[in-house]
This record gives structure tokens, C-alpha cells and sequence, in this order.
């Protein structure tokens, strides 16, 4: 779907890159996570792919075009959720969708996907009245209101409840499932590992890691097993992974203790992220 080469960007009044040199694609279908601290160049990068910014080097093709070939026309396949969301108060949501669905030559009926995020009820209420939540949601249709073909979403479910959440993250499934492509920024963790097929981990303008996210588990983790047990008092023990089926001390450990958890040494992508950026998530 996308591919960037040697990516590098400078803002028109800075004296360094703040993009240097990055490379990745993302295929049809794929649910791609950009990860890394504010300030690491994750904006700058989506904005260069939505050609809100230009004057990059190097080469971004879109569907095997350069990016530059493209004109407005872009803009039918895309669909953008901002972190933060960008509503006219004074208008209710459906006339704010509305607004943005006519800047589209097609546009999908809301109705459906309004009543799956739970706001078709208060669809004819100004959007001034919406809580934080609402407005984050109203935000995520809007995004699908073009039926693109590529999702551009930056912490689409920042400020729900995790019942909201939920619903987000299964439209998104979903919506990969059909053939959907999502490049998701955000700094909750454990959406990333729970939606992405593959994650980027970038810090300082500068890609550290590409891969899967069970694949950086395996890779960033250790291979042991921790087993909790009760012998009087709650004990633990842990062992290597590596051999554990003729391992005679986990074994009689199983057969003759009260097991209370068992556990694999494998990491968290909260780890990964620590280790790879050198900075710690806040939230």
C-alpha cells in the first residue's frame, strides 16, 4: 500500500532533520502500528503520507505510484482520525458530518456505524454537549465517512471507557478484515499488540525496530517459566524454558504442589518500548 525509502524531513525553519532516513512499507490489509515517544517524528511521518507536509527526500510510492503523481484525488482513499478531535460545537453531529461528507464525491450511511459507536441517539445534539468520549467517537466515523480504502488513525481510542474501546478496536478489525489498511499511531501499548500485524518503534526521527509484535515479545523476552505455587506460603520458582518437558524438578513441582499461576518469561511491548526508545509511558 505504501512504501518509504530513505525518508528523511526539515522543517522549513529547523536545522536538522527531524525525519532521518527511515524505511518501511505496509501492505493491503495490513494494520501497521507507528510507535514511539512525543516528539519522535510519528505527526511529521503521517503528515508526509497524507502530503499534508511536503519538500521530503527520498521516495514514497502509494499503490506503486509516487506519492507526488497523485493529486486531490488522494484524499478518496484516505481517512484521518486526529488525536484530538476537531468538531464545529455549535453544530449537531450529523451536521457536522455532513459538512465533511460533502467534500467527498462518495460517502457511506452513517446511520449503521453511528448506532455501532452509540451515538445515534444523540445524533441531533450540538456537539458542544458531547463529553470527551463522545466527541473521540464522532471523530472515528467521521474518518470512515469516505469509505476509504487506508485509515490514518493517531490514539483513536484515547479518552474512552474501556467499553468504548472495545467497539473501536472491533470496527477496526473488522474493517481490516474486509481488506481495510490502518496505519495507527498511539501510545497505548497493549491496542497495539492486540490490533497491529506488525509494529515500528521509532525515536529521534529514526526507525529502531520492525516486526510483529509476538515476534519482538520473543526476541526482547527471556525463555523461562515462572511457576507460582502454595507450600504453606505462596512460593515461586523459575525454570528455563529450554528442556522443561525432562526438567524433573518442574515436573514433580506440578505434580506435587498447589500450582497457582505459571507464566512465560515473555516480555510486554511497554518493555520493548522502554528498551528501544529509552523513554517510559506515562498514562
Amino acid at each position: 500500500m505504501f512504501e518509504v525509502a530513505d525518508l528523511r524531513y526539515r522543517y522549513p525553519t529547523g536545522k536538522d532533520d527531524v525525519i532521518r532516513a527511515i524505511s518501511f512499507d505496509f501492505a493491503k490489509g495490513e494494520i501497521f502500528g507507528f510507535l514511539g515517544p512525543s516528539g519522535a517524528g510519528k505527526s511529521t511521518t503521517q503528515k508526509l503520507l497524507i502530503g499534508i507536509l511536503k519538500g521530503f527526500r527520498g521516495r514514497v510510492m502509494y499503490q506503486g505510484k509516487d506519492l507526488a503523481s497523485y493529486g486531490r484525488d488522494i484524499y478518496r482513499d484516505i481517512g484521518v482520525g486526529f488525536e484530538v478531535p476537531v468538531h464545529f460545537s455549535k453544530l449537531t453531529a450529523m451536521e457536522n458530518l455532513g459538512f465533511y461528507g460533502n467534500l467527498y464525491p462518495q460517502r457511506i450511511d452513517v446511520e449503521p456505524l453511528m448506532r455501532q459507536v452509540g451515538l445515534w441517539e444523540d445524533r441531533n445534539k450540538r456537539v458542544a454537549e458531547y463529553s470527551k468520549g463522545m466527541k473521540v467517537r464522532l471523530n472515528f466515523v467521521r474518518a470512515m465517512l469516505n469509505d476509504p480504502k487506508i485509515l490514518f488513525l493517531d490514539e483513536p481510542t484515547n479518552g474512552l471507557d474501556p467499553q468504548n474501546a472495545r467497539i473501536i478496536k472491533d470496527i477496526i478489525l473488522d474493517y481490516r478484515a474486509k481488506g481495510g489498511t490502518v496505519f495507527l499511531t498511539t501510545h497505548a501499548m497493549h491496542d497495539a499488540d492486540e490490533l497491529c500485524d506488525r509494529v515500528a518503534f521509532i525515536a529521534d526521527g529514526e526507525i529502531r525496530e520492525i516486526d510483529s509484535p509476538k515476534s519482538l515479545k520473543l526476541r526482547f523476552g527471556n525463555r523461562l517459566v515462572s511457576v507460582e505455587y502454595r507450600d504453606g506460603a505462596t512460593a515461586k520458582e523459575t525454570f528455563a524454558l529450554d528442556g522443561l518437558a525432562d526438567n524433573e524438578a518442574f515436573l514433580t513441582l506440578l505434580r506435587t504442589k498447589e500450582i497457582v499461576t505459571i507464566h512465560s518469561g515473555e516480555t510486554t511491548l511497554d518493555d520493548i518500548f522502554i528498551k528501544v526508545t529509552g523513554v517510559r509511558l506515562h498514562g
